[in-house]
Parts: structure tokens; sequence; C-alpha cells
């Protein structure tokens, strides 16, 4: 007759199964991958699938928590700006026009959250950029697979996956993540994270050159304006925080202030001359409809326009006023296509201050992190900011998913680095010496 082991027995295993690195390490890579593979999971299995994998992820995330708990630094852990702004969306649940979807949604965006939390605590950057490496790796060539078997082997859509088979003709693509825009930021911020680990020599140079060229193909098969828009941005962002990580310390400051009165003129140069930009993108079609979908947004904003109609994620068409939209796009939006209008239609003007507060602080401390440090790998952050920041003005998938669980992840690695808590706790006054 097998012997039950004791109790403390039973909890020293569980602590060395869950508190073990190999642990954290596969449950990073599933959780990067299910977010990035939100969608095409929920089309798989459905919604209960999906959330039941991502009730799995919080239960395992919480136990290797409380495993590794000794081992992790709790001051300053979490920054206040990304408590302020969650919070804001959880008190939403109370005025909002439809509670129990605002419910739902506050949960989803809390657990998203959570992982996000879980990943930066307990891996170093260098492990999540080649985390997000492995997985991105894996969700282009799936994609680009079926892109081809969809456009070349059968001739035909997938339309359950949203993939339109148009790869023999060029594009535009989509792969596994429903439209083409959505492909163009997962590759964009794909190519920042294999060259990263290109420059950081953490994988082997073949597989980074590779990863690079595929990226980059599906980037100029997407056909995406607003990747493309995106990817000029971010190059020269890369461009500007080369050289100034190459500007003597004592001289940075200054550069730094040029550097923003520069971004400033330049941001107000490109609004002045944005029909012409727009139309050198042939972007006018994307604007068109965009433009479309934020016309009656902005109508139904001052009916709630402290306080907003309540937090979603999301959109939700069986609850009003969602149930409008369709009638003013070709497709049924998911989103509003700005993250930024998104939180300001759900959240308000307080939502929408704290919201950008949040991405500002959260860009300032990965910006300063990066032309500061000598590891190439803290600009990842940076430039993965300056990614979604920027598609956040025409797609609100910043919000949800993976790009919320990057952004909490960036937010998170930034405030423990560059914690003004941490900072006024190190400046004060001295403990009295006990006689």
């Amino acid at each position: 007759m097998t012997q039950v082991p004791p109790p403390h027995q039973i909890l020293a295993a569980g602590k060395n199964f869950f508190g073990s690195p190999r642990f954290a390490a596969a449950l990073t890579l599933t959780i990067i991958g299910s977010e990035l593979g939100a969608l095409f999971l929920q089309q798989l299995i459905g919604w209960a699938g999906l959330l039941g994998i991502l009730a799995v992820q919080v239960l395992f995330a919480s136990l290797s928590i409380l495993a590794r708990r000794e081992g992790i630094e709790w001051h300053g852990i979490l920054p206040i700006s990304l408590l302020v702004f969650v919070g804001w969306a959880a008190l939403s649940v109370f005025w909002s026009e439809y509670q129990w979807a605002t419910l739902g949604s506050v949960v989803y965006l809390g657990a998203t959250t959570m992982l996000g939390i879980y990943v930066a605590l307990n891996r170093d950057t260098i492990q999540i950029a080649r985390a997000f490496g492995d997985v991105l790796r894996v969700a282009l060539v799936l994609s680009f697979a079926l892109e081809i078997f969809s456009g070349v082997l059968i001739d035909a859509p997938i339309r359950f996956l949203g993939i339109q088979g148009n790869l023999a003709e060029f594009g535009p693509i989509q792969g596994i993540f429903g439209t083409r825009n959505q492909l163009g930021v997962i590759a964009l911020i794909a190519i920042v994270t294999f060259g990263t680990e290109l420059r950081t020599q953490s994988v082997r140079r073949g597989v980074s050159i590779g990863s690079l060229v595929l990226a980059g193909l599906l980037l100029l098969l997407t056909r995406s304006p607003i990747a493309f828009g995106s990817f000029i941005i971010v190059l020269v962002a890369a461009l500007a925080l080369f050289g100034l990580r190459r500007v003597p310390a004592e001289s940075k400051r200054f550069w730094q202030i040029g550097l923003l009165a520069a971004t400033i003129t330049v941001a107000a140069v490109a609004w002045a001359a944005r029909t012409p930009i727009i139309n050198a993108l042939s972007a006018s079609n994307e604007l068109n409809k965009r433009l479309a979908l934020w016309r009656p947004m902005r109508t139904l904003i001052p009916a709630h326009e402290l306080e907003g109609w309540g937090w979603v994620g999301h959109w939700r068409h069986d609850v009003p006023p969602f149930q409008i939209f369709p009638n003013y796009f070709d497709r049924t939006p998911t989103s509003g296509l700005n993250a930024y209008l998104d939180v300001w239609f759900q959240l308000g003007l307080i939502g929408l201050f704290a919201f950008v507060g949040l991405v500002g602080l959260t860009f300032i401390r990965s910006w300063l992190l990066a032309s500061r440090q000598r590891s190439f790998v803290y600009a990842w952050p940076a430039l993965v900011l300056v990614a979604l920041l920027t598609t956040a003005l025409a797609e609100s998938s910043l919000l949800v998913e993976f790009g919320w669980l990057t952004f909490v992840v960036c937010c998170v690695k930034a405030a423990r680095e560059l914690s003004w808590r941490k900072a006024f706790a190190a400046t004060g006054p001295p403990r009295p010496v006990e006689e």
C-alpha cells in the first residue's frame, strides 16, 4: 500500500515546483502565447476555452508568486499610475450603462494585468525579450503558413480566422490576427524584438536575421498604412536612441531636451501637413472609415463626459450604445480604433487623464533607462512602447490582451528601475543608531 507523504513534504514539493525558474520560464511563454493568439484561440475553442486558459494561468501565476515571494522585492512593486487607471476602470462598474458587461471586462482586464505583473516580476528584461521573440516567431511562421495554404494551395479564404487568401496578389494579408493592421502591429513589435536579439546576441545570428526577414516580409504584405507609418516613427526613434546612447553623460540632459523640442516641432509640422502625409501613405480610405466611427463616438461622449459610459474593453454589440455603431462601418467594429478616444468614451475625462499620465510616465521612464543603461536590451521596452503608443492612434489593441500585457510588462519594469518611491526611501533621513 502506497504511503501518502506528510503535508509538509507535499507543501515543500509544491513550493519547489511552482517556485522553480523553469516553471516561471514556461509559464511566461504560455502567458505571452495565449495573449498574442487570443483571437486565434477564441475562434478555435470559443470564449469559454480562452477564459479557461486565462483562469488556469492566473491560478498558476498566483501559486508561483506565493512560492517565490521571499525573492521578490515588494517595496514600490507596482506603479501607482497603473493602479489608478485599473482602479478607475473597476469603479466604472457602479455607473456603467452595461454593468454586467463592465464587470466581466474589468475582471478580464485585471487578469491580464496580473499576468503582466507576474512576467515583469519573475523574469529579467533580456529573458522577457527572449520569451517575446520565441512566441512571435511561432506566431509569424503560423500566420505565413496559413496564408500560403489559403492564398496559394487552396486559393480560398479561411473565413472563421479572417484570412482572405490574398497572398498570391501580394496582400493584404491578415495572418492569425484578424486584420491586416493587427498583423502589421505584431510584425512591427517583432522587428523590434528580433533586432534586439541580434544586437544582444541572445540567439544565433542566423535565427535573428531569418526572423527579421520574415517579420519585414509580413509587414510589407499587410499593406497597412498604419503599420508603415508606425514603422517610420519607430525607425526614427531607434536612430535617435542609438545616437543618444553615445552622447557623454554630462551633456545627455541637454540632448534629451533638444530631442524633446525637435519631437514636438516635427509633430506640429506633421499635423499641419497631415493631408499630404495621409495621401503619401495611401491612408485616406483608412482615415475615412475611422472618421465614420469617431464622429458618433464624439457625439455620445458628452452624455457621460467626466466618468464615461463604463469600461468594456472589447465592444459588446448586444448592449447599447454599441448597437448603433455597425451602421457606420463596413464591418462590425470591436473597438473605437483609437485607444485614447476609446478610453475617453469608456472612462470619461478622468479615465483619459489617468491613461495619458500612465503612458506618459511609462514611456519617460523606459526612454531614460534606454538612454542611460549600457546594455542594449533596455532599448527593447522603449521602442516597443513607441510602436504601441503610435499605433494606438488608429487601433485600440493597446487596451486588451497582448497589447495591454506588453504595456504592463514595460510599465512595471520601468517603474521598478526608476521608482520615485525607491528614490525617496533611499534619500530619506538616516535611521537613529540604537544604543
